[in-house]
């Protein structure tokens, strides 16, 4: 382990030799030495990594992601090496608090919500279990992008979280690959009869990988993420440039970076789409090349080794496009046939489903397809033929209902192939997120495929890493378990529950609540600062964060935040707890009602934190840019955790479980994680509300109708009409009608009003339980005892054994 001494000596020396800052206490220069200094230590355990994991017979899985969600990195990685302490005093040797300099530099924010920073705590856990393990996906110049409020609506900035790049990342220009875009296929007829195709792309891209460490706690490991930044393969168009040309003479190098400039582009216009299909391809294509020459470089070109040393789990559907890009390379740089190619491709491609949402299981035109990437489709032709010939018609003979329901290729005014169908088609497992989502998938998503493959469709419930999600983010509540319990508890989650035995023992509620104070004021003091909203500590903290969609309801705890105004204002004496609802979420560009829910809630904040007729029993908070770095301030300070998605809807959830882990009280529907996470608290400390997924689909089924709902419930109809007027828009009526007109008039499609009612009653079943603070204390402390099951150590474990079958490679 790195002492005081050592650490101290290699931050003074990044600060003379590395960044020129000898003399000078700018906070960003001695973050940036103190990063470099870690960052040594880091790349030393990589190298010796490496040198275990590069040997044949070593396999390794490799998870392509099109989001990783990694926040800043100081403070985790110090914690996972165990210098924490050391560093901490090194730092104020040299002038310097350790905690403020963890708030130093941007997230590394290359994702959108759960799905990427799940990405990034399956990395944590797999460095952390030893598992040989490369993540993949883009190196993205801006992340999705900085959130700011103008009179209430969210306003987009360019991320720039490498600005002046990242003390973290390592360029590996010997590594990078040419990517083919474009052009056409050549059919060449050969003398034994045969026809070989050959694409002939007009357009070509280099991808250049950047590694980042991810280092394990309390192991002997550091894996790898590679990111491919999107490059011209010339530098620029002399001719042109000579000539005066200089705009033009650097086109090229300007549609390359393209590619990589920005997660997610606005896909509502023709352009958008392209664009977003090519960084799939981009970033699929580097990604297979790269694992086939490591291969090569540990086994020489023994394929018969490739299946035994190789596992590749696709994370959602962005990265399908990889299994057609493995194929071709089989086939044509190979001359692999097409059914030994596929053959192997079922052996080594694995895909996890994230949603049930139709919108969500990507399509792509056909005619996409063939003007990007023409050979793909005819290897996707191919496949689609035999899939349906030799596997669909054995089992469903003449039954063309089942055909066109299985294609790969849905049929209809524009043909779209149907990347979640390829995937399943595909890979030898593929798992749902949660016990109920995965039996979901089973029954009503691909009940066909199931039939058709048994046993290919199971389940890994999802988890996060206790080492950032509680140790690295709430300090002082890690100091009080590391009291009571006697285990290492950030690797072996499961020691929490010894304090189940202490939950009623006056001293540790005393002190588990203090400490959460502690975090309230803290929040308390970010809000402020951000948003110049003061609220009181001792109010209830009632937190929903989340990314800002339909199914995951904002709307649903806007109509009760209006609701409980309203009554206040009815009766100022009402018998209520104060309470400070904080919402922290992005709604994506082109996602209009997001935005006017988000631009509904900021309004009715404006009016509901300045009115003193309420006597400060109500506050309402809007953070603004949420990422993982807020949500580490966030999370702890929480009592309430809003997961009130409608039943079916969401796959798993992880804020629910990073906010129980931390001692917050879950208001939820039994939906995704939530069902599991109240089989392991039990039901007196959690509040659920709402349809079940079989009273939803019932409810659909009979024909719901929203407008019901809003004539017999009296409170309902007055909060949605309220909206209609200016009360909360001065001199601007109706400027928050679209969230009434999408629940009426918009068939309210997730069920908002048919769930209002039980969810008014649990949060006031929540009120009276946080007035009996005896009642409370014991409620959160069970939440963090009994979170062990959702560790993502445990997801990875299920993984191991259910699908990549890898092992531990130590020292």
């Amino acid at each position: 382990m790195a002492k005081r001494s050592t650490i101290k000596k290699a931050i003074e020396h990044h600060l003379q030799f590395t960044l020129a800052h000898s003399n000078d206490k700018n906070p960003e220069a001695f973050w940036k030495a103190t990063s470099l200094a870690i960052n040594d230590i880091v790349v030393e355990k990589l190298t010796t990594t490496r040198d275990r994991q590069n040997q044949p017979g070593v396999r390794s899985v490799n998870y392509l992601s099109l989001e990783y969600l990694m926040g800043r990195l100081l403070s985790n990685n110090l914690h996972n090496l165990a210098i924490y302490e050391e560093a901490e005093k090194a730092v104020k040797d040299l002038g310097f608090d350790l905690t403020d300099l963890c708030e130093q530099g941007a997230d590394l924010a290359l994702g959108n919500g759960g799905l990427g920073r799940l990405a990034a705590c399956f990395l944590d856990s797999l460095a952390t279990l030893d598992y040989p393990a490369t993540g993949y996906g883009i190196h993205y110049q801006h992340g999705l992008f900085k959130q700011s409020f103008k009179d209430g609506r969210q306003i987009e900035e360019p991320d720039l979280w490498r600005e002046f790049g990242s003390p973290w990342e390592i360029c590996r220009p010997e590594s990078a690959q040419l990517v083919p875009l474009y052009g056409h296929v050549e059919h060449i007829n050969n003398a034994d009869g045969s026809t070989t195709s050959k694409w002939q792309p007009s357009v070509q891209l280099k991808g250049v990988p950047w590694d980042i460490p991810i280092v394990g706690y309390n192991s002997d490991t550091v894996n790898v993420l590679r990111l491919w930044e999107s490059r011209s393969d010339q530098a620029f168009d002399w001719d042109l440039f000579n000539r005066g040309d200089f705009l033009n003479a650097h086109g090229k190098n300007i549609q390359a970076e393209t590619v990589s400039k920005v997660l997610y582009p606005n896909d509502e216009h023709e352009a958008g789409k392209e664009l977003r299909f090519i960084q799939q391809y981009f970033f699929c294509a580097c990604s297979i090349k790269d694992i086939i020459a490591r291969h090569q470089t540990i086994n020489g070109v023994d394929w018969a080794a490739f299946a035994k040393d190789t596992a590749i789990q696709l994370n959602d559907t962005h990265p399908t496009i990889a299994i057609l890009e493995f194929m071709r390379v089989l086939m044509d740089e190979y001359q692999f046939t097409h059914l030994d190619a596929w053959a192997l491709c079922r052996e080594v491609f694995a895909y996890t489903n994230h949603t049930l949402l139709p919108e969500a299981l990507e399509k792509w035109s056909v005619s996409l397809f063939e003007r990007v990437l023409p050979r793909h489709l005819e290897i996707l032709y191919t496949i689609n033929e035999d899939f349906l010939n030799n596997e669909v018609s054995v089992k469903w003979p003449d039954d063309n209902q089942i055909r066109a329901k299985l294609s790969l290729i849905e049929e209809g005014g524009e043909k779209k192939v149907r990347m979640a169908h390829l995937c399943v088609a595909a890979a030898h497992k593929v798992n749902g997120v949660a016990e109920i989502h995965s039996k979901l998938v089973k029954q009503d998503l691909f009940p066909e495929f199931d039939a058709l493959y048994p046993g290919k469709l199971t389940n890994v419930t999802n988890g996060i890493t206790p080492r950032r999600w509680l140790k690295a983010c709430n300090p002082k509540l890690s100091a009080l378990l590391n009291k009571h319990v006697k285990e290492d508890w950030a690797k072996d989650l499961d020691s929490l529950s010894s304090l189940e035995k202490l939950a009623d023992d006056a001293k540790l509620q005393k002190a588990f609540m203090d400490i959460k104070l502690e975090n309230k004021k803290a929040l308390a003091d970010e809000i402020l600062a951000s948003t110049g909203v003061k609220v009181n500590p001792e109010a209830i903290f009632d937190i929903q964060i989340k990314r800002l969609h339909e199914y995951k309801r904002q709307h649903l705890n806007f109509l009760h935040i209006v609701a409980l105004y309203r009554r206040l204002l009815e009766n100022p004496e009402l018998e209520m707890h104060p309470r400070v609802f904080i919402f922290g979420a992005k709604a994506a560009p082109g996602y209009r009602l997001a935005k006017e829910i988000i631009y509904a809630i900021n309004k009715v904040a404006d009016k509901v934190n300045n009115d003193a007729r309420i006597k400060d029993k109500l506050k309402v908070v809007f953070l603004p840019n949420y990422r993982v770095s807020l949500a580490e301030k966030m999370i702890p300070a929480a009592d309430v955790s809003e997961q009130i998605s409608t039943a079916g809807k969401e796959a798993s959830g992880t804020g629910n479980m990073k906010l129980a882990l931390n001692g917050a009280v879950t208001i939820g529907t039994l939906d995704g994680a939530n069902i599991e996470i109240a089989e392991e608290v039990g039901d007196d400390n959690i509040f659920i509300f709402g349809n079940t997924v079989e009273q939803v689909k019932a409810i659909k089924a009979e024909g719901y109708n929203p407008y019901s709902y809003y004539e017999q419930n009296a409170e309902i109809k007055a909060v949605l009409d309220w909206l209609d007027t200016d009360y909360f828009t001065p001199g601007k009526p109706y400027e928050l009608s679209a969230v009434k007109h999408s629940l009426l008039d918009g068939g309210d499609p997730y069920l908002v009003l048919a769930d209002y009612q039980s969810y008014s009653d649990a949060h006031q079943a929540l009120d009276e339980a946080y007035r009996d603070e005896k009642r409370w204390a014991r409620m959160a402390i069970l939440n963090t005892a009994l979170m062990g099951k959702f560790n993502s150590d445990r997801s990875i474990n299920d993984y191991v054994d259910r699908i990549w079958q890898i092992k531990p490679c130590t020292k």
